[in-house]
């Protein structure tokens, strides 16, 4: 057993059981691919898949076998990534979720350039559930996200509390600060963050608690796209408290609250159990641990 055999799994396992798309992924004929899987088979004594007509199907023994292919394959890469910059400052790769990355990810990123300025810094901003992708296939050593990981192979730890507020048009009959029923909540027009995002998540959950659910009229990736929505008073919002700040100031929309309901969020610094943390990776959580103790929050516009 090599580690070009639990490539050549993992490669399986990733294209769908289909050892075709496995072969060109990997560069090599699907009889070779074939034979690798077999010869693992033959080395273990089980069976990683089974084969009902020309279509594979992993096992419970496969499925096991997925973890600590992955794990192995993750500290092989490691270890090549480590050992080939030996002489370098080192690679940190981090991922942050949309709101995350928006709004603090910056500021994170210009103070640890300032304190580690030898360490390559590499970011990827997109949504919770393809971070925690990245994660698992060590495409990614930590993320920063909203709400709560629900992959059990990755440590999630609380690092900052964030609220997010209801925003609506100015003209629509509410005035700021006022807190109005939930039957009035209800009946509005709802904008929202897309299904799999943070703040999604926080709304939705908070809702259903309250014994309810919301068909949303307009959904976005861009907090920025719901704030301009809200303002030309196509419906009301709920987001970040701090992106709506400049928006409030302005009076281009008002805030309000729902008598019963609090949407707060945790987030979380999120990484694979089986991950070695770098000094630089560990340097990177603890700067945004105590982020707010150390530096102002900026003015999000």
């Amino acid at each position: 057993m090599t580690i070009r055999h639990l490539r050549i799994f993992l490669s399986v396992c990733k294209n769908g059981f289909n050892t075709t798309k496995a072969a060109e992924d990997l560069h090599l004929s699907q009889p070779a691919v074939s034979l690798a899987i077999k010869e693992l088979e033959d080395y273990y004594g089980v069976r990683l898949f089974d084969r009902i007509g020309r279509r594979l199907s992993i096992t419970d023994a496969g499925r096991r076998f997925l973890d600590y292919a992955s794990h192995i394959i993750s500290l092989f890469d490691d270890l090549e990534r480590s050992m080939q910059n030996w002489d370098s400052f080192g690679l940190l790769r981090i991922g942050a979720s949309i709101t995350i990355g928006s709004q603090f990810l910056p500021g994170y990123v210009k103070a640890f350039n300032t304190r580690c300025p030898g360490i390559d810094l590499r970011v990827l901003v997109t949504t919770s559930d393809e971070l925690e992708e990245k994660l698992l296939s060590n495409e990614l050593d930590l993320a920063l996200i909203e709400g709560v990981s629900h992959e059990g192979s990755l440590i999630s730890e609380e690092y900052m509390e964030d609220s997010l507020t209801v925003i609506c048009p100015p003209d629509i009959g509410f005035r700021q600060g006022q807190v109005i029923s939930v039957e009035e909540f209800k009946a509005q027009k709802f904008l929202l963050r897309e299904p799999g995002s943070g703040t999604r998540e926080i709304f939705d959950r908070t809702v259903e608690q309250a014994g309810f659910s919301v068909t949303p009229i307009w959904e976005a990736m861009s907090t920025t796209a719901l704030i301009n929505a809200v303002t030309s008073g196509i419906g009301i919002s709920v987001i970040p408290r701090r992106m709506a700040v400049a928006a409030l100031r302005r009076g281009d929309v008002i805030s309000i609250s729902v008598d019963g309901l609090s949407f707060k969020r945790k987030f979380h610094i999120v990484y694979h159990k089986e991950k070695f943390l770098t000094p630089s990776a560990k340097a990177f959580i603890e700067l945004c641990r105590n982020y707010e103790l150390d530096y102002p929050l900026p003015d999000y516009r």
